[in-house]
């Protein structure tokens, strides 16, 4: 089994990448390997809304100028997906917005790619903005009909300068649960996947308010 963690930090080792880690440690204890994408730093354009990715079924974007083809790949050949953001004025980074709307509109349109994967989000701060931000994160998820692993708060840890968020306490806490309950949840997935059939999919209902 495999997590991929997505850091959406312009910083490879900010406060993201650290939180990230911290809920990586505990899957890799349980014998889980665990590796984090950098996309915070790239030139990631905005979605086109061509719909080429619906209409192709290629399970390809068809920008080409960035790598999110490959990470749609990497994303879909793991079995959990932890997206990780720092906030901007209470939000989600424009890089990282614009990977996430693209990636999840490129599964979206070839049949659902991360379905039933198990999925988490995490937010580190200075201060405030965080609560905002986790829900936009969650959209994606909870929209994709992910497995949604939780911890005993929500998934935010503070901290300004780089690797602070380690004298944040209580958000270590929150955070290497999320790892622990996330491992346990892949576990359990990865068990039952021959004993429980999954739900089938099923085609999505569109209906227009304005006709």
């Amino acid at each position: 089994m495999k997590v991929i963690a997505i850091n959406g930090s312009p910083r490879a080792t900010g406060n993201t990448f650290h939180a990230l880690r911290m809920a990586g440690e505990q899957i890799e204890a349980r014998g889980i390997d665990f590796e984090i994408i950098h996309i915070g730093n790239k030139a990631v354009r905005g979605c086109l809304a061509c719909g080429k990715c619906r209409e192709n079924q290629n399970e390809k974007c068809v920008i080409t100028s960035d790598p999110l083809n490959e990470w749609v790949q990497k994303m879909k050949q793991a079995d959990g997906i932890i997206l990780g953001s720092p906030v901007y004025y209470s939000g989600i980074p424009g890089t990282m917005k614009s990977f996430l709307d693209r990636v999840f509109y490129v599964s979206g349109s070839n049949g659902n790619l991360f379905r039933h994967k198990v999925g988490a989000a995490v937010v580190a701060l200075r201060r405030s903005g965080g609560s905002s931000t986790l829900d936009s994160l969650m959209h994606y998820l909870s929209y994709s009909e992910m497995i949604l692993a939780t911890s005993n708060y929500w998934n935010i840890i503070h901290g300004r300068t780089p690797g602070e968020v380690e004298q944040d306490a209580e958000g270590v806490q929150i955070i290497r649960l999320l790892g622990d309950n996330m491992a346990w949840l892949l576990t359990l997935r990865e068990q039952t996947k021959d004993s429980i059939p999954a739900p089938a999919p099923v085609q999505k209902v569109m209906t227009s308010f304005i006709r």
